[in-house]
């Protein structure tokens, strides 16, 4: 079996596959621009007999783990015909694209699951809970009156101090997309959106949502306020629709306060896993993640199955981190036994800040005594991951 990359000349067969596997068309008159968006993206494919049987996207894109950029192998438009089905060439797809990110530099990768326990076997683990949120007419009830007001942009004129507030509402999280204005008209608004924007001054904006409204409902797809103000005054603006919908659903990130602040909480809540995450090269990761340093240092040691470079145990402590693998040249390098072990999708969870290192403990995915996670736990800030995208 052998896994290629899919070369400019091919683009039209993945285009068929993704168009039987995901059972849409693409209009003709659109297939010039797919293909040139393709140009973007590594494919990885599997031949059988000169005919494409399966194949995989790999997106380069960035995340930000709060202050800071991190690379990131967007994993997409996974698919293979019935026929090649269960034959282990996704699996194979799947180790290669690890491989692959790996030598990109591409130091974490995220994903959409079409399953969430099929990715877990190849290390991705759960990054974010997405929160949809119901609220009938009858509890658009406003709250105190903020100082500011609203303006509204569209896709026309979306503007740097949109993608600014965006930018300051990531710094607050980890596993947020970073986007450019190109992915924010392509990839963000669509025909039907318009984007609300509360400003407390005329040069101070401090929160956005994302929304349309038709056929008396108004959807949210995106909430962002960089204080309390800013959720009130959006919150306010929702219901100045009072005559105009009967429903309001918001989509919301994981942690987002909403609705606890409401004279009314008590409204529908449906809580689902969005996106996954994954660490392609743990020793970057580790080097580059904010721990906390000012206490013991700590072994961390690592299991991946798929990503053996990740192999290994850690040492975190004194501000840096070291890796000891079984050989360093020629010497071998007997970590001591002490210390946590836990496999890569344990780490993904707990850097990505999904799970804290007592919660898996206590689930048994971390092995360790009870002062090694406690001490684990203090190194690990309090962060909460978010992610609003799709790819």
């Amino acid at each position: 079996m052998l896994v290629r990359e899919v070369t400019e000349a091919e683009y039209l067969e993945t285009m068929k596959l993704s168009e039987y596997a995901f059972q849409y068309k693409v209009p003709e008159d659109s297939i010039p621009a797919r293909k040139e968006a393709l140009k973007n993206h590594k494919i990885l494919g599997i031949w059988d007999e000169g005919n494409l049987a399966a194949k995989l996207h790999i997106i380069p894109l960035s995340v930000y783990m709060m202050d800071a950029e991190w690379k990131m192998g967007g994993i997409a438009g996974v698919a293979t015909y019935p026929e090649y089905r269960r034959t282990g060439y996704v699996k194979s797809l799947m180790i290669e694209s690890l491989k692959q990110m790996h030598d990109d530099n591409q130091i974490v990768s995220l994903l959409h699951p079409f399953d969430i326990g099929f990715y877990r076997k190849y290390g991705w683990e759960i990054l974010t809970d997405k929160i949809k949120v119901t609220i009938k007419k009858i509890n658009l009830k406003f709250l105190e009156p903020q100082q500011g007001f609203i303006k509204r942009y569209s896709k026309d004129t979306h503007n740097e101090e949109i993608e600014r507030i965006y930018q300051q509402f990531c710094s607050q999280y980890t596993g947020m997309l970073k986007r450019e204005t190109d992915w924010w008209k392509r990839s963000v608004y669509d025909d039907h959106s318009q984007l609300a924007v509360y400003y407390r001054s005329e040069k101070e904006a401090l929160g956005y949502m994302l929304y349309y409204v038709k056929d008396q409902k108004m959807k949210v797809l995106e909430l962002v306020a960089l204080d309390h103000e800013a959720r009130i005054g959006l919150w306010n603006f929702i219901c100045q629709h009072d005559s105009m919908v009967d429903t309001v659903t918001m989509e919301l990130a994981g942690h987002d306060p909403f609705p606890y602040f409401l004279p009314q909480p008590n409204v529908k809540q449906e809580v689902s896993p969005y996106f996954m995450a994954r660490i392609v090269d743990a020793e970057e990761c580790l080097k580059r993640f904010p721990f906390v340093h000012e206490n013991e240092p700590l072994f961390l040691h690592l299991e991946d199955s798929h990503g053996p470079w990740n192999n290994g145990s850690y040492l975190l402590g004194n501000g840096e981190i070291k890796m000891f693998k079984e050989k360093t040249g020629s010497q071998c390098v007997h970590p001591p036994k002490k210390g946590i072990r836990l496999n890569i999708n344990s780490l993904s969870a707990i850097l990505f800040g999904y799970k804290r290192p007592m919660e898996l403990y206590e689930m048994g995915y971390l092995k360790g005594s009870k002062n090694e996670i406690e001490l684990f736990e203090k190194k690990v800030p309090p962060i909460k991951s978010a992610f609003f995208d799709f790819f």
